[in-house]
């Protein structure tokens, strides 16, 4: 067991069960995890610990699931599964608070574990619809009062719901129970049904996140939002220290060297969360702003909590030297990154056929 990670194999059955974690296979009690944390928090008082929660969903079945594809469910069996869900990453969240962690990242859209509807079923986008959650929902409201419990931030994804349609969305609640932000993913993935049925986000807000090691600046982007330059530059602009990322996609080469690149060419530390199992397959990761990776990725379906550490202050000091981030940007030359303006080899349809419009997506 290092002190920095607990490996967990899909073996919560309900909240109560929290009280243990599995560590190189042998029992490890919350007590005893935090007695591990102890020597860390001393000699990592700057440092922030983001808790990557790598988990399986308790509403999909993996066996179910092959690489790449998106599960779909009918949206009855989605809610039957929806308290062993939320049960699930309450279990997660308070061994991430026995190991010292600042904040816990969930996985994108947990609260129906990233399940999408058969097209070819009769009103299945109605009713996957209606799986959207507000603000008061006795959902957002469990993790609101576990973070003031456990006095850690949680940032908890959902199907939120929004006029005309729901958003694919991220809370921050910070340490006290207060939701801090809420960030909708402005890039949603409109070549799936699912996503395309969704309204997109306006703006990537920042916000001021009250920690143990004291404020730090912290924006999200969601899944495909880290495949666009823009989200992580528009964030930096926005002052983020720290870019909080819930994920639901396979992690290849490729996409590891974007997200190290985002950290990199933005000065800031970023950290992401993955389900565990297929059809996505784990591989969390973070870095911090010189892209230096702060965890070993774990794939093969296992469920793992891992703590990124962000030293604060290496990275404050980094970014007052670095010559990357907004030291030598030229914005009055990038006119053409805001035109509306496609080539034909760039214009696309959405799942349902229809043009990409630009101007109201």
């Amino acid at each position: 067991m290092t002190q920095r990670e607990i490996t967990r194999r899909g073996f919560l059955t309900s909240a109560a069960i929290g009280a243990t974690a599995l560590a190189a296979g042998e029992g490890l009690s919350v007590s005893e995890a935090k007695a591990q944390a102890k020597p860390d928090q001393c000699e990592d008082s700057e440092s922030l610990k983001v808790a990557l929660l790598q988990m399986t969903s308790s509403i999909i079945n993996p066996e179910a699931s092959s690489p790449g594809k998106m599960v779909v469910m009918d949206a009855d069996a989605v809610r039957q599964r929806q308290k062993a869900n939320v049960q699930h990453a309450d279990a997660c969240c308070r061994q991430a608070a026995a190991l010292g962690a600042d904040i816990a990242l969930f996985p994108e859209m947990w609260n129906i574990g990233y399940a999408g509807f058969d097209v070819k079923q009769k009103n299945a986008r109605e009713r996957w619809l209606e799986l959207a959650v507000d603000n008061e929902s006795a959902y957002i409201r469990h993790f609101t009062a576990l973070a003031r419990e456990l006095n850690i931030a949680i940032a908890v994804t959902y199907l939120q719901k929004w006029n005309p349609a729901p958003r694919d969305t991220v809370s921050i609640i910070s340490r006290s129970g207060e939701i801090v932000l809420t960030y909708a993913k402005v890039h949603t993935c409109d070549f799936t049904p699912t996503e395309a049925s969704l309204t997109p986000g306006d703006d990537f807000p920042v916000c001021a996140l009250d920690t143990r090691v004291g404020p730090v600046q912290v924006g999200c982007m969601i899944c495909y939002d880290r495949e666009f330059p823009e989200s992580a530059r528009i964030l930096m602009l926005n002052n983020a220290e720290v870019i909080l990322v819930p994920n639901a996609c396979v992690i290849d080469q490729l996409r590891t060297d974007q997200l190290k690149t985002r950290a990199f060419e933005n000065a800031v530390a970023v950290a992401m969360t993955n389900y565990a199992s297929l059809p996505f397959d784990g591989n969390s990761l973070a870095y911090d702003s010189t892209g230096k990776s702060l965890v070993d990725p774990v794939s093969a379906g296992a469920e793992k909590i891992q703590i990124a550490r962000i030293n604060l202050h290496e990275l404050r000091e980094h970014r007052k030297k670095t010559i990357w981030g907004n030291a030598f940007r030229r914005p009055r030359k990038y006119k053409a990154i805001i035109s509306e303006k496609v080539e034909p080899v760039f214009e696309r349809k959405n799942f349902f056929g229809q043009p990409f419009d630009r101007e109201t997506r």
